[in-house]
Parts: C-alpha cells; sequence; structure tokens
C-alpha cells in the first residue's frame, strides 16, 4: 500500500533572485512576509574565487513568483540596490 502524498509533486520551488546587500535582503524579507508570501534564503557556498559573501538566494513559490517579482522590483528601484532576477526552478529533488 502506498501513501497518497507521494504521488504529489512537492518540487515547486522557484529561484527568484540574487541579492548581495543585506538591508536590500532585509527590506524583501519584510515585504514578502506582509504580502503573506513564503520564502526562504539559500546560501551558496562560499568559494576562494567568489565574488561576495552576503550574497544569497530568495526563493518562492512558483505560484506567487510574479507577485514577488513586483515586490522585489518595487523595493530595489526605490532603494536603488543592485538585484540579478533568477526566475528559474531550484535545483534541489526531493522525490
Amino acid at each position: 500500500m502506498q501513501p497518497l502524498y507521494t504521488t504529489v509533486k512537492v518540487n515547486n520551488e522557484m529561484e527568484l533572485c540574487e541579492v548581495s546587500n543585506p538591508e536590500c535582503r532585509k527590506e524583501i524579507e519584510r515585504a514578502l512576509l506582509k504580502n503573506r508570501i513564503s520564502y526562504f534564503v539559500r546560501w551558496p557556498k562560499v568559494s576562494f574565487f567568489s565574488h561576495s559573501k552576503n550574497s544569497c538566494i530568495i526563493c518562492v513559490n512558483e505560484s506567487v513568483a510574479e507577485n514577488a517579482v513586483e515586490i522585489v522590483r518595487a523595493i530595489c528601484e526605490e532603494g536603488g540596490y543592485p538585484v540579478k532576477f533568477l526566475m528559474r526552478h531550484s535545483t534541489n529533488r526531493y522525490l
């Protein structure tokens, strides 16, 4: 007998953007929480040739990615923060 949940697709995370500025990251996190958007922050492994130790990737569910892009874009344009939009599926495979 197989559980019901094993047939459900759970890998629906999108890598939304890459942020290097800690202040920008905090503002994005506050805005996402205020708009009730679930997210998580991925910290890539720092290599010897890495450009920035503060760089992180903000990931959201693909169903709310469009709303999250609008929020992040508004914050970064208002504050003048550099941000790199990735908009790709997460590389983690859970199943």
